[in-house]
């Protein structure tokens, strides 16, 4: 059984940074490729970055290339997202994710999330401008 948690959300303003910690525990070993979703109120959830476990190759969503950054630590089992220039268009609650895809070619597709079974509770980030 896999588990995850995130943390690292909070209040900021616009032009912050911010890093999201995520615990990917249990049975990991088949997962390929993890990342970042995020949902804000009335809008569907939305993939925003992606690494390859194995590879560390990594993909982002259009909006936000060049301002996040995702990271992995095998050796903790943790997931990073470093988020800096903030907007308030960024504010939602994020989410980790695993897939068993080796690479991130489909994970940041629309409606992708609809394919992940396994969520923590999320973090909520909310920019102020």
């Amino acid at each position: 059984q896999v588990q995850l948690v995130e943390s690292g959300g909070t209040l900021v303003q616009s032009g912050d940074s911010l890093q999201l910690s995520c615990i990917f525990s249990g049975n990991t070993a088949d997962y390929g490729t993890i990342g970042w979703f995020r949902q804000a109120p009335g809008k569907e959830r939305e993939g925003v970055s992606c690494i390859s476990i194995e590879s560390g190759a990594t993909d982002y969503k259009d909006s936000v290339k060049g301002r996040f950054t995702v990271s992995t630590d095998k050796g903790t089992n943790m997931v990073f997202q470093q988020m800096n220039n903030l907007n308030p268009e960024d504010t939602a609650t994020y989410y980790c994710s695993p897939s068993f895809d080796t690479s991130c070619h489909w994970y940041l597709s629309p409606g992708y999330y609809q394919y992940l079974s396994i969520w923590g509770q999320g973090t909520q980030v909310t920019v102020s401008s």
